[in-house]
């Protein structure tokens, strides 16, 4: 059964980011849906499965980390405008029965991603 997760650790401060809101869309083309919204727990994780089973389907998915939110909520100094805001990580599933785990790794000046297991 495959199933789609995320974590943030904040590197800027070596923490799990905690509280961070994370929005899950598919993508259609030009079109967005939107298919659930999360936060973040104490271990920087978005609890159980974001999609599971039959409801992760193949196609084109977007997780948007609320980066600018979370980072201003921490007490970082950022510029006004914040370099990082919203962070859309982009990514397709193929393989409906893998897990596809997309961690994000933050600071308020840059950010790195990659599928996780």
């Amino acid at each position: 059964m495959g199933r789609l997760t995320t974590h943030v650790l904040d590197s800027a401060q070596g923490k799990p980011a905690c509280g961070l809101k994370v929005e899950l869309v598919c993508v259609d083309g030009d079109s967005f849906s939107k298919l659930g919204e999360f936060s973040t727990n104490t271990d920087g994780r978005v609890e159980g499965a974001l999609l599971e089973g039959e409801e992760l389907t193949a196609g084109t998915y977007e997780l948007r980390f609320h980066a600018g939110d979370y980072l201003r909520a921490e007490g970082l100094a950022l510029p006004d405008p914040a370099f990082l805001d919203i962070v859309p990580i982009r990514f397709g599933v193929a393989d409906v029965n893998s897990h596809y785990h997309v961690p994000l790794l933050l600071s308020p000046f840059g950010y790195t991603t990659y599928r996780g297991s």
